[in-house]
């Protein structure tokens, strides 16, 4: 399966992020292997995203494929809108990722030399911390527990430092490059889901018809705001956890979990596991945390809204504390 001289899309999800997204568009355009088009779904930005890329010059260049939708639908349905956009204008090839993304130059080209050496339709760039060049830790540490979870499928540490490419199971919507078979076989990302675990639901989706191979060499920086946590000692020792600005992620993080696992396990799901998650987190936010009554408010919501398979949008994104339209009911 020859790649070269197939249209190759990139998919970009971004919101509110505009100096990100500028660095994102840069890397992509600088790539050895050269992009079709870059489609851009903006989630109804509102720190001028659009004017910066409209007097920056992008807006007028042929690759970029500009879409602003009417409301933030999440990453969820950004990526749902993106990929069948690409899907629908008939691209070969899809490379997913979000505004925060920076893919060295040559990123690109060495998905395409392993997909043509190894015959496969979905491969995924490595995910970097720019200031050392380490693998992201929370990274493949996610891969390593959900590919164990989900697949009884084994790795280790070592083994994304040691292995040129190795075969995973379930991944971020971080550098995932996929043919348009994939698509028309697996289906899209599940918007309903808005933000957090729809990259995990496809990826074990996508796995379950096709082989995804991580290649260590198609280096992709990410980004990640140190500004999201706090570190408070107890007895001690060190613990983080979200800024309370940040917190409904977590609501969407814990109750799309939950959903998933359900999908996956069918009648052998047991929510025991989640009520131990619960309970170790309700005892983390007694003991460390601040805001304590609203954080506990966010996961036991996350909690029987995942048992009771109630998906969409049901925390605003930025809620602040004792908001009460912050809520959705």
């Amino acid at each position: 399966m020859a790649i070269d001289n197939q249209k190759v899309a990139a998919v970009v999800v971004t919101f509110n992020r505009k100096n990100l997204l500028i660095e994102c568009l840069n890397a992509l355009i600088s790539q050895t292997y050269k992009l079709t088009s870059i489609i851009i779904i903006d989630n109804a930005s509102t720190d001028g995203t659009y004017d910066t890329l409209k007097e920056k010059g992008y807006l007028d260049k042929g690759i970029i494929d500009y879409v602003m939708l009417n409301e933030n639908i999440g990453g969820a349905g950004g990526f749902y809108e993106g990929i069948k956009r690409g899907y629908e204008k008939g691209y070969d090839w899809l490379w997913i990722m979000d505004d925060d993304a920076e893919p060295k130059n040559d990123a690109l080209e060495k998905l395409v030399i392993y997909g043509d050496k190894l015959s496969v339709k979905a491969l995924v760039s490595g995910i970097y911390n720019k200031r050392d060049l380490s693998l992201q830790k929370r990274v493949y540490e996610s891969v390593i527990k959900n590919d164990k979870l989900y697949k009884n499928y084994n790795h280790e540490k070592n083994d994304f430092i040691t292995n040129d490419y190795i075969k995973i199971c379930s991944y971020p919507l971080l550098g995932l490059f996929i043919h348009k078979d994939v698509i028309k076989n697996c289906g899209n990302v599940r918007k309903e889901f808005f933000i957090q675990c729809d990259d995990l639901e496809y990826t074990l989706r996508i796995s379950d018809l096709y082989e995804i191979v991580w290649v260590r060499d198609s280096v992709l920086f990410h980004k990640e705001s140190e500004d999201f946590f706090i570190t408070r000692k107890f007895l001690g020792r060190d613990f983080s956890f979200l800024n309370v600005k940040q917190q409904w992620k977590d609501y969407y993080g814990f109750r799309n979990h939950i959903i998933v696992s359900k999908m996956r396990f069918g009648k052998e799901f047991r929510i025991s596991k989640y009520i131990k998650d619960y309970i170790k987190k309700v005892i983390k936010i007694i003991l460390i945390e601040d805001f304590k009554l609203y954080r506990l408010h966010i996961y036991t919501k996350a909690l029987l809204d995942g048992i009771n398979n109630k998906s969409g949008k049901r925390i605003i994104p930025g809620y602040v504390p004792f908001m009460r339209s912050g809520v959705l009911k």
